[in-house]
């Protein structure tokens, strides 16, 4: 099992209730830590990025996560 540390902004934080929270996993791998969290405040209708430690990530399923890892929820971006 391992540790995340979630930060959320803009809208995700309104729809979560928070800017930021930790995450206990069984699975390590980014797309179900996505797919839980999805589950669980209901984000299916939510655009984002994902940021792991502080890196934008494009190829989500491709990422395991280690303990402690930052995973970001970011808004899409505005502007140019």
């Amino acid at each position: 099992m391992i540790r995340i540390n979630l930060k959320y902004f803009g809208e995700l934080a309104e729809k979560t209730g928070c800017s930021e929270e930790q995450l206990d996993l069984e699975l390590t791998n980014l797309s179900s830590a996505l797919e839980l969290l999805h589950k669980k405040y209901s984000l299916a209708d939510s655009t984002f990025m994902v940021a792991v430690n502080q890196e934008q990530i494009t190829q989500i399923e491709i990422i395991n996560l280690k303990n402690n890892d930052e995973v970001a929820l970011l808004p899409p971006f505005a502007g140019g």
